[in-house]
């Protein structure tokens, strides 16, 4: 079968959660971790490839070369069109990366104009007259104005992107999406007429999202949250609902946690008022050499083996600054990775068949630890949270990585302790 969509996501949990949203409009999707190369297999009659990159908050040069190798190595397995896939708080700063990548990619492809959207009406992630609200807030006003890397102090996408590019920017109110799809094209027709080049565009529901997805099917660039994608992934022709894929059965189950959002904490907090074990890190200890991750590793050894267990990082904002004045931000961010990553090895070696993963950068740091390359996509435990396949060195695994802000505050005990019982 044809690959029928390409996409590129600006992080690991944004890849999963884009490719879960492919998998629910039917299109059997991989997700390949990483800029793939020329050995990088998909698995077979794949009609959706999702390439997972850490490039949202690398320098915007970096993040434009790796964005285009990935379009190129897309393109030569069949992907006409190609989504670009950030997040749906549009996770980004004056210098980019979601202008710069876009713009790249647009004019790789000979696109003139291109239509975005981050809304995730599931997460509560809606748009409206062109700012971007978090569930009954503006984004300004939301806890992600003290995001660790990139606080959004500022709710008006159209303002937030012309910011990043020197092309005009436009937008589609949720009036005109309301009419259809014909007028939305009708619209991304007169925007281009007059010289933009990024239109944004309204949208309240998943019924707004599948309008745009229509109105954006020929268009050889789209941008956006998962939602559009979903809506895009709809007007492609139906191929049928992709089957579950099985969990490795036995093994261990085991959570890493390195965002420090506030739905992450919630679901920290919750697996440990359910008594189920925990273990906070010391990063200003680890960044002093102390062995932390031998002191983790001989707690697990210590706990009860049918019990899923809980090692995290993740802090509160004032915690986390604290950390940050001693280490610096980019330091303290790469002791996180580097334990987790150092951690997830250490789990799997042991037996661990089940492990999810909370936050992009730390999702990062895990797969590349595991040698993880490509996956294949499975049943969501929440939405755009699905557990993903993938084979290790050490044995089958199922593995899921959660967005920060993604999941319902009781993922962490649902999803593990159901598997645990479901591979008994």
């Amino acid at each position: 079968m044809t690959l029928r969509i390409g996409c590129i996501a600006d992080d690991f949990t944004g890849g999963t959660d884009v490719a879960a949203a492919f998998r629910r409009a039917g299109l059997r999707t991989a997700l390949v971790f990483g800029t793939p190369d020329d050995a990088t297999a998909l698995p077979p009659d794949c009609d959706a490839a999702v390439v997972a990159l850490k490039s949202r908050s690398t320098p915007a040069g970096d993040a434009v070369a790796d964005s285009l190798a990935a379009q190129r190595w897309l393109r030569v397995k069949g992907a006409a069109q190609v989504y670009f896939k950030y997040c749906s708080t549009f996770d980004s700063t004056p210098q980019g990366n979601i202008g710069p990548v876009t713009d790249a990619l647009m004019d790789a492809a000979g696109a003139a104009v291109t239509l975005h959207c981050p809304a995730s009406p599931p997460n509560g992630r809606t748009v409206y007259q062109g700012h971007l609200f978090v569930h009954d807030q503006l984004l300004s006003d939301s806890p992600l104005r003290h995001h660790p890397l990139n606080p959004m102090t500022d709710s008006a996408l159209v303002r937030l992107l012309s910011a990043q590019t020197h092309h005009k920017v436009a937008l589609i109110d949720w009036a005109t999406v309301r009419r259809g799809v014909d007028a939305v094209r009708d619209a991304v027709a007169a925007h281009r007429q007059t010289g933009v080049r990024h239109i944004i565009a309204d949208a309240l529901t998943d019924d707004d999202l599948a309008v745009l997805g229509a109105a954006a099917f020929e268009l050889p660039v789209v941008a956006g949250a998962a939602g559009l994608a979903e809506g895009l992934g709809h007007a492609y022709p139906a191929c049928g609902q992709a089957a579950a894929e099985p969990l490795p059965r036995g093994g261990r189950a085991a959570v890493l946690a390195g965002s420090c959002s506030a739905r992450t904490l919630e679901q920290i907090a919750q697996f440990y008022a359910a008594g189920l074990p925990s273990l906070h890190l010391d990063v200003l200890a680890a960044a002093t050499g102390r062995d932390v991750t031998g002191e983790a590793m001989a707690w697990y050894d210590e706990q009860d083996p049918d019990r899923p267990v809980l090692i995290y990082a993740s802090a509160s904002p004032e915690e986390l600054a604290a950390v940050q004045a001693q280490l610096g931000v980019t330091q303290a961010a790469a002791q996180v990775e580097e334990l987790l990553g150092t951690l997830a090895s250490h789990l799997v070696e042991r037996g661990v068949r089940q492990l999810l993963v909370a936050g992009g950068e730390t999702s990062g740091a895990v797969t590349t630890a595991l040698g993880v390359r490509a996956v294949l996509v499975g049943e969501e435990a929440d939405p755009g949270v699905p557990w993903t396949y993938a084979a290790t060195k050490n044995g089958d695994l199922a593995l899921m990585l959660k967005s920060g802000n993604f999941g319902a505050p009781d993922l962490f005990t649902r999803a593990l302790v159901a598997t645990a019982e479901d591979t008994e």
